[in-house]
């Protein structure tokens, strides 16, 4: 990786309401065309980072910038516009919609309708079990299609960034590692850049190209994914495994 980063966060000060921050001066940066993994415990403040990311909430400090384009000036419904995708944790799907208008669903924004046709096309290539059931309502999916509806949504967007909220979240064990292995095709294959929030750790740092340890909304340690995963006495301390 070299250049500029993607994306870069600086001091970033977050959380809800009039309570106090749940996110304290987290900096860090993510490269174009890698998975950045942020690992941590219920509560360590994933989901909020992720929340202050996509503007679902505002911070109260800090500094955002996305390739050079500073997202606190940017309101959220616009995010996506400049290459900023967000799958939320609980897949983000519509259960009432058939497969095809959730996809669709992803570009209507887009003014390339002929791309945007195109992009759903991709993802139908790319992940064959939906084009078999595109005439399916999202409610009759299992957890590992729902998961790839979520991503393929995103993905009709073309988007240069996205933002993984726990996409292993209540999947069985082999939907985890497909979903792992698709990131890491979208990393190599077509240099979208990734950041990843999970509490599957292991299946986390086997794709990341770097790992972001969060405690109790401060970021603790950051270190190349390798190292985290091959040093035990890293892992122990940081990530209890």
């Amino acid at each position: 990786m070299s250049g500029a980063p993607l994306l870069t966060v600086r001091d970033l000060v977050a959380g809800y309401g009039n309570a106090a921050p749940v996110l304290r001066s987290v900096s860090f940066d993510v490269e174009p065309g890698s998975i950045t993994a942020v690992v941590g415990a219920n509560g360590a403040g994933k989901t909020t980072l992720m929340r202050a990311l996509s503007g679902l909430i505002r911070p109260a400090a800090g500094e955002l910038r996305f390739d050079d384009v500073d997202l606190r000036e940017v309101p959220v419904e616009r995010r996506v516009r400049h290459g900023l995708a967000h799958v939320p944790q609980g897949h983000g799907v519509v259960a009432e919609l058939t497969v095809d208008e959730n996809l669709r669903l992803g570009g209507l924004w887009r003014r390339d309708r002929a791309d945007a046709r195109r992009a759903v096309a991709e993802v139908y290539e790319m992940f064959e079990p939906l084009a078999l059931r595109r005439r399916h309502a999202g409610h009759q999916l299992s957890g590992g299609e729902r998961q790839m509806l979520a991503l393929g949504r995103a993905l009709v967007g073309r988007p240069r960034l996205l933002l993984l909220d726990e996409p292993s979240l209540g999947l069985a064990p082999k939907a985890v590692a497909q979903t792992m292995a698709l990131l890491r095709r979208l990393r190599d294959e077509s240099a979208v850049a990734v950041l990843l929030a999970e509490q599957s750790l292991r299946g986390a740092l086997s794709v990341a190209d770097r790992g972001i340890v969060m405690s109790q909304g401060q970021l603790v340690f950051t270190a190349p994914a390798k190292d985290l995963r091959d040093n035990p006495h890293l892992r122990q301390l940081y990530l209890g495994f």
